[in-house]
């Protein structure tokens, strides 16, 4: 005999054991479909003779023992067959010299339901009820004595039906403790050898169970996740990183950004960055942000910069400035030459000068007076366009002006009196404003900073009636001007194409001896005080 206390440790003991063996495995599921189980039994009587269901109290218990099959349907139901067999002896305490010994063997087909299905409790839950019913043969043997008379061996053939409650303890991914209660009913009176007057069918056992339960087959796992293909939800996992119950990688922080490939795993952040966080929204960590709480650039750490001149707005002393001026640490406009115009503004931004000059230096008063003179002393032959040599000091000092001062340019004009044939007076101007401009020329003078042009007799400054107002209308002038502003002498006189624009187009300059006449300038002005 064993006594119950003792069964149950040592079953204890042998599942702890088997739960520490057992390899990593799923429990019993859709690709581990088939579990085995072994179990140990006790089994209680009710009938004629009286009963013993739930009761602790006799040291006489025998032992009985079981195996079971399981077959995975789906997740809330499984098919089992069951099988146990026990030598069971009963005493009556209601009718004296009443007893009975009976090999009972019972072989089972049972539909099992699983509270832990998903729905109710999860599928690898560490506590797992579950309810079975089904029908099978009670088989046995059984001789006794009823009221001191005995009766010999009985041998029994019936069908049964019954009712099971269990408890299966998961003690690993594939193996179980199981704890059951299950109540059979065989169509059989013959057990006792006693029959009630009513004919109703009174023996009926209880089992109680302790068994271990392994889950067999192998789990298909492609990606070596631990989670089986069917169950898995992020089938492709790579390698070594650790997934949850659906097999998909941790995300600690819930930012959609799987654990091994978020950069800031444990605070919730944006896909783009890793799965780092962007408060800004700037594209920006806020880890490398040195403006978190404003938008801004990348190249400048995220802070906003809204003149684009790639001084952030917060160290930017001149914030507005135009696109596409350079500017110095403080945000603000170079100014190369240090006279308070920025050098997009500036003229001429390498040589200092005033705002009224656009930055360029001013041409000094001896100068300016030079190139006012000139025109006095710059002589030609009489109805020629050959200077004089008296002419060339006057011209040596024009070419230093033009050294002295690189920003400017000039612009040579030449003009004659109403004497002779207009197109005659045209060409002999522009002959002469060129032969002074070619002199110019052949001392280093740049050709683009020097145009010559002619206005023939349209722009007098005296009155051609008199041979003094002639003399006066005569002339050549020398007027500079900042390169790049309109020409002097268009200002003063209005439109007439330089020699170059002339050439450029294809024609011919006009001379003495050509009839060409350029575009006629404006109607003429009334006489201008020289100068």
């Amino acid at each position: 005999m064993v006594s119950k206390p003792n069964l149950l440790r040592g079953l204890a003991l042998g599942a702890v054991v088997l739960g520490m063996a057992a390899p990593r495995a799923q429990a019993q599921t859709a690709d581990r479909k088939t579990a085995l189980s072994a179990n140990i039994g006790l089994l209680q009587y009710s009938g004629n003779m009286g009963s013993d269901f739930w009761n602790r109290s006799g040291n006489d218990l025998s032992v009985g023992g079981g195996g079971t099959i399981t077959r995975y349907l789906s997740p809330s139901f499984d098919v089992a067959v069951l099988g146990y067999y026990e030598t069971y002896k009963f005493s009556s305490e209601l009718t004296k010299g009443s007893n009975f010994e009976a090999r009972i063997g019972m072989v089972d087909l049972g539909l099992k339901l699983k509270l832990n299905n998903g729905k109710i409790l999860k599928e690898d839950a560490f506590i797992q009820p579950y309810l079975m019913g089904g029908a099978g043969m009670f088989l046995a043997n059984s001789s006794g004595q009823v009221s001191g008379k005995g009766f010999g061996v009985t041998q029994i053939r019936r069908p049964e039906v019954f009712g099971l409650a269990g408890l299966r303890f998961r003690l690993s991914d594939a193996v179980y403790l199981d704890l059951t209660t299950s109540q059979h009913y065989p169509f059989t009176e013959r057990v006792d050898n006693l029959s009630s007057p009513s004919d109703k069918l009174y023996d009926r056992f209880l089992l109680h169970q302790a068994g271990i339960t392994v889950a067999l087959g192998k789990m298909q796992d492609e990606d070596k996740d631990g989670v089986s293909d069917k169950k898995d939800k992020c089938p492709g996992t790579p390698a070594g990183v650790a997934v949850d119950p659906n097999g998909c990688p941790l995300d600690k922080d819930g930012d959609g950004v799987p654990d091994y490939q978020d950069k800031c795993p444990d605070v919730k952040g944006v896909a783009a960055l890793q799965g780092c966080p962007d408060r800004d929204g700037d594209g920006v960590t806020d880890a490398d942000d040195a403006c978190p709480d404003t938008p801004g650039k990348a190249e400048l750490k995220g802070c906003p910069d809204a003149d684009n001149d790639g001084v952030i707005d917060q160290n930017d002393k001149c914030p507005n400035t135009p696109a596409g001026v350079s500017v110095d640490a403080n945000g603000c406009p170079l100014d190369r030459d240090g006279d308070g115009v920025p050098d997009y503004q500036d003229r001429c931004p390498d040589r200092a000068g005033p705002a009224s000059n656009k930055g360029c230096p001013e041409i000094k008063a001896e100068a300016k007076k030079i190139l006012n003179e000139a025109t006095k002393y710059i002589n030609f032959d009489f109805n020629k366009a050959t200077l004089k040599p008296s002419s060339y000091p006057k011209l040596q000092q024009m070419v230093q002006i033009m050294n002295d001062y690189p920003d400017y340019s000039l612009s040579i004009a030449g003009h004659t009196d109403s004497k002779g044939a207009d197109n005659f007076n045209l060409g002999l101007s522009y002959e002469r404003a060129n032969a002074a401009r070619a002199y110019m020329l052949s001392k280093g003078i740049p050709a683009d900073r020097i145009e010559a042009r002619g206005y023939g007799e349209t722009k007098p400054i005296a009155d051609n009636a008199t041979a003094a107002g002639q003399a006066l209308n005569r002339r050549v002038d020398f007027d500079p001007y900042l390169t790049g502003e309109t020409n002097a002498a268009e200002v003063k006189y209005g439109a007439a194409p330089t020699i170059q624009e002339i050439k450029a187009t294809g024609k011919p300059v006009p001379t003495r001896a050509n009839k060409v006449v350029p575009k006629k300038a404006p109607a003429k002005k009334a006489p201008m005080k020289r100068k």
